[in-house]
Parts: structure tokens; C-alpha cells; sequence
């Protein structure tokens, strides 16, 4: 399923940037948001079980310090307590993303994302345009997480560590910004980078994959 997280105006902002790039430097660059790389199945059930052992020990102090309450009454009311707090945080982490990526480790959202923006780039017929130096920049909102992949004839030459400074520029203005200042200064510190080791543009080059910035919903 596909959505617009970026609206007309800004999505033309990024394509003529992209296509200013890649006239630049010759290397034909791919600029994709998602809302997220993976479903993440397992967040309410790590949230419901939270809830659950919180409201636990809430009502099994509340117990212990009213000594007067009858023991069937308490029994009955500590496990509505606990059940109806831990369905609250399950509920909860569907609807408020950032308590949900509370549940999800920094390690293993960046590997979805990045497996997520490989599989991407095999679709998007990069590793078939000539001279084999395609880039996909992608950007997935729920993990907040940004990733470049290259194709060898690019990633060779500027090396495991060039790329970085693209990662940097997206993230920076992620947390200040908008999603489409993020995607600009990311391609233009990709410009930069792809210039300082030597790309450039040649005439009369051809612009072999559309410019459009790929948006999806991703998995459900």
C-alpha cells in the first residue's frame, strides 16, 4: 500500500533536486520514506506483559497494606486491574509510535530498515543501469532510521565510511525540520560526497529511472 507523506509541492522539491544531482554526477540516485520496514508483531505482547507486571505489583501492595479487604474481592479486582492495564499498554503502542519503538531495539530497527531499503533497491532497477554506481536513500519514519545503499561501482570508490556524512545530514534535519528539508540536505551532502570522489555528470548522460521519490506504507 502506498501513502503521501510528502505533499506535491515538497515531493517536486525533491525530484528536481534528485535530478539536478544525478546530472551533476552522473550516478543515478533513487530518494524512497516508508512508514515502516516491518510489522513489529511482537510490541503490544512486550508492552502487554509490562502493563501486566506493573499492575501486578500496584494491586499486590494496595492488598498487602489493606488488610481488611476480603480475599475473594481482592483477588477479583487485582486481576481485572492487571489484565485491563496491560490490554491499555498494548492498545497504547499501536497508536503512539514513539512508546511503541520504547519496545524495539536501536540494533534491531536498523536491521529491518536496512533490509527493507536492499530488497528496495533490487526492485527499483538500480543494479541495472549503467555504469552500476545506483544510490537509494531511504528514509523509514516509525524506526527513525536512515539508510544509503550503493551499488558497487559507487559504494567501491567512496568507500565503507563515505557515506556516512548522507546518514548524518538526513538525521540532523529529522529532528529540527521537515521530512522534505531532510531529503534536500541529504542529497546535497550526497552531491558532495559523490564530487569529492570524483563523480561528475557527462553529456548528453541518460536518465535511465524516474526521479519520483518513492513513498510506501510498507508492511502492515
Amino acid at each position: 500500500m502506498t501513502d503521501a507523506f510528502l505533499d506535491a509541492q515538497a515531493a517536486a522539491a525533491v525530484r528536481q533536486r534528485v535530478a539536478a544531482l544525478e546530472r551533476a554526477t552522473g550516478v543515478e540516485v533513487v530518494a524512497a520514506v516508508i512508514a515502516r520496514a516491518d510489522s513489529y508483531p511482537e510490541i503490544p505482547w512486550k508492552a502487554f506483559a509490562l502493563g501486566v507486571s506493573l499492575a501486578a505489583l500496584v494491586a499486590a501492595t494496595a492488598v498487602l497494606l489493606e488488610p481488611g479487604w476480603e480475599a475473594a474481592g481482592a483477588v477479583v479486582e487485582t486481576v481485572v486491574a492487571v489484565l485491563a492495564t496491560g490490554a491499555a499498554s498494548a492498545l497504547a503502542t499501536v497508536w503512539v509510535m514513539p512508546l511503541a519503538r520504547l519496545f524495539l531495539a536501536r540494533s534491531r530497527r536498523l536491521a529491518e530498515v536496512l533490509q527493507y531499503a536492499q530488497a528496495m533497491f533490487l526492485e527499483s532497477r538500480l543494479p541495472r543501469a549503467a555504469p552500476r554506481n545506483g544510490i537509494l536513500l531511504l528514509v523509514s519514519l516509525f524506526e527513525h532510521q536512515v539508510v544509503v545503499v550503493a551499488d558497487p561501482g559507487a559504494r567501491d570508490r567512496i568507500g565503507p565510511a563515505g557515506l556516512e556524512p548522507v546518514v548524518a545530514a538526513v538525521t540532523a534535519r529529522l529532528s529540527q525540520g521537515t521530512l522534505k528539508d531532510a531529503l534536500l540536505d541529504g542529497l546535497a551532502a550526497l552531491e558532495s560526497v559523490l564530487a569529492a570522489h570524483g563523480f561528475h555528470g557527462q553529456p548528453g548522460g541518460t536518465n535511465e529511472i524516474p526521479d519520483a521519490v518513492i513513498q510506501q506504507r510498507g508492511p502492515a
